[in-house]
């Protein structure tokens, strides 16, 4: 069995497949950067594990995270998807979600354009020996929350920022002795 992060639970098929199939790798998808960005978020206070296992209700309540019809959501789709047992059920979380639809929809460009910034363009690669050394935020994250947060976003501090910059690929936090670590690559 190759070595992997410690993070990632290895008796756990649906989480050690988010971590050698999806974590790190650089996304350019504006639905799968808004899907993230909404995750992350959701994550606050909880474990990943809760989160990813409510993933499929996410993409159905929030219609595949597409922005545009996240948008358009009234108060009362707002109640529906607050009653959804399929995610987590947090008022703020949820309109959160729904603001930074409208905050995508009125960007001056993509998504993808603006959190990319953060990184010029190009993922960053940390160079870490085990779990304790990873940082929760950094400059640049911190950096990010203050734009997004000017922008209109919400639930986007730093660590959640961080976080979605290593989910999405923009920095590589794979530890280096994980498998991943080489194949995800960056600067």
């Amino acid at each position: 069995m190759p070595e992997r992060c410690a993070w990632a639970p290895v008796d756990d098929e649906r989480y050690l497949a988010y971590h050698d199939q999806e974590w790190g790798v650089p996304s350019h998808d504006e639905r799968h950067l808004f899907e993230m960005l909404t995750l992350e978020g959701a994550q606050a206070g909880l474990s990943w594990r809760t989160i990813l296992y409510k993933r499929d209700g996410y993409r159905k309540a929030f219609e595949g995270f597409d922005a545009g019809k996240v948008a358009r959501f009234t108060p009362a789709k707002i109640e529906r998807v607050l009653a959804d047992p399929a995610i987590v059920r947090n008022r703020l979380k949820v309109e959160s979600t729904v603001a930074n639809a409208r905050a995508i929809v009125a960007l001056e460009g993509s998504l993808d354009d603006l959190l990319w910034s953060f990184v010029d363009g190009s993922p960053n690669v940390g160079r870490w020996s085990g779990l304790d050394a990873i940082r929760a935020e950094t400059p640049a994250s911190r950096t990010m929350s203050k734009e997004l947060k000017r922008q209109g976003f919400r639930f986007v501090g730093p660590t959640v920022c961080y976080s979605l910059m290593q989910a999405t690929g923009m920095v590589n936090d794979h530890v280096e002795t994980c498998f991943r670590y080489g194949e995800v690559g960056g600067r």
